[in-house]
């Protein structure tokens, strides 16, 4: 019987072949954590002896809170810049970005790489062919003394997206749709490789908005097989010498399931779960006061360019903040260079410094009780903004920028 990718990558990273179900100990290539879980993970070094294995495969990211809000988190990030500097592993400092979007942009992730991630987001690296794992921060610990952990390989479920993709539709409404349809308990605990037109048309920085949320209908790992675009964004980084993981012909799938989105609407998810997704027709007109684009899900130059283009000689609604966070310091450079800044400000938008911004609650654009928010973010339980008295709905770049001008959830292809 032939494997399928995740089988693949974690018996090449084992002494002995695994199939889905088998439980086995396998080294890791890469480990993070970000300011919200490293506290947990130097904890759990602590009773572990405290000394990392390669330090140089691990880093920690200050992201979440960046800069700092108070005093704790404060705290928090001396001790992640002592740490690192003790053991000399790497740190990501305020202002560089979101980890997600710099494990991609650093080199981190490659075709057939096994990453650990203190944050549940991890599979965004997927996107390039790596199989990409959130964890628990005492997890992580024990990879970083030992290099290695024990798994059991999850079942593998093929997603085939076909058809063309419509006018004002970008990837971001693509995942809502299937997460949609498949519940977001309806891939738990299982390696979902993604296939098709659809997919294969998409940008890298589409497939990333694919792979980030992942999570959000219960996989462990969301797997994109490495194309020559995957492989020309990573020969740009200078890794050349990375060889691809394809699934076997003859593998075998848990579960197979086809999507056509040649007739696809902007999708968007409705207050309190990313599930309740619905065309944008349905929701068209529902006042909103704050727009947020940015997030690992869609913080990436492409995102930011597709919102500047709409907003171009516009202005933002009086009634609506819109905020801006661009994933990393290298995308903020882009974006400045491109002009795509000055065309937020001069629309009456608000920038923050690269990270993950409003999306966590911990400061930055904490909606008031009551009010109404349309972000690219991949989660909109209660209380994800920080205010469990506001309402978020999810959606693409296009969809959050129209909404922002017109001080409505508004219909994206008017202006796309």
């Amino acid at each position: 019987m032939g494997q399928t990718i995740v089988e693949k990558v974690f018996s090449s990273h084992s002494k002995t072949p695994l199939a889905a179900d088998d439980v086995g100990i396998c080294w890791v290539d890469f480990c993070f954590s970000q300011d919200g879980t490293t506290a947990l993970v130097l904890d759990g070094l602590l009773g572990l002896g405290g000394a990392i294995k390669t330090p140089k495969k691990y880093a920690a990211f200050i992201d979440h809170s960046s800069p700092s809000p108070n005093m704790g988190v404060s705290g928090v990030h001396s001790r992640m810049r002592k740490f690192a500097q003790k053991y000399k592993s790497l740190i990501f400092d305020a202002g560089c970005g979101i980890s997600h979007q710099l494990v991609a942009e650093e080199g981190f992730a490659y075709p057939g790489a096994l990453i650990l991630g203190a944050d549940s987001h991890t599979s965004t690296a997927g996107a390039l062919g790596a199989v990409a794992l959130g964890v628990g921060s005492t997890d992580l610990a024990v990879t970083l003394v030992t290099g290695e952990n024990w798994f059991k390989v999850p079942q593998s479920y093929k997603i085939v997206v076909k058809g063309k993709i419509p006018k004002g539709v970008f990837s971001k409404d693509i995942i809502l749709y299937i997460i949609h349809k498949l519940g977001s308990g309806g891939a738990t605990y299982k390696s979902v490789e993604f296939h098709g037109e659809a997919i294969n048309n998409l940008s890298l920085e589409g497939r990333f908005t694919i792979t980030n949320m992942t999570i959000e209908f219960g996989a462990k790992c969301g797997i994109i097989p490495s194309d020559k675009k995957a492989l020309y964004y990573l020969s740009k980084l200078g890794i050349k010498k990375c060889k691809p993981v394809y699934p076997d012909r003859n593998c075998s799938y848990e579960r197979s399931i086809e999507f056509d989105i040649s007739n696809l609407s902007p999708y968007v998810a409705k207050p309190h779960s990313v599930d309740k997704g619905v065309a944008v027709e349905e929701v068209e007109g529902i006042k909103i006061n704050e727009a947020y684009l940015g997030t690992c899900t869609n913080g990436r130059l492409e995102d930011l360019e597709v919102a500047a283009k709409m907003l171009r000689g516009k202005k933002i609604h009086r009634e609506v903040k819109f905020l801006v966070a661009p994933a990393s310091r290298k995308v903020f450079l882009k974006a400045l260079e491109k002009g795509l800044i000055r065309v937020f400000l001069e629309a009456g938008g608000i920038i923050l410094p690269p990270g993950c911004g409003p999306c966590v609650g911990t400061h930055q654009g904490v909606p008031a009780d009551g009010e109404v928010v349309i972000s690219t973010a991949n989660r909109n339980f209660k209380g994800r903004m920080g205010n469990p008295n506001s309402f978020i709905y999810l959606a693409s770049p296009a969809t959050v920028t129209a909404s922002a001008m017109k001080g409505k959830i508004t219909d994206p292809r008017k202006y796309t």
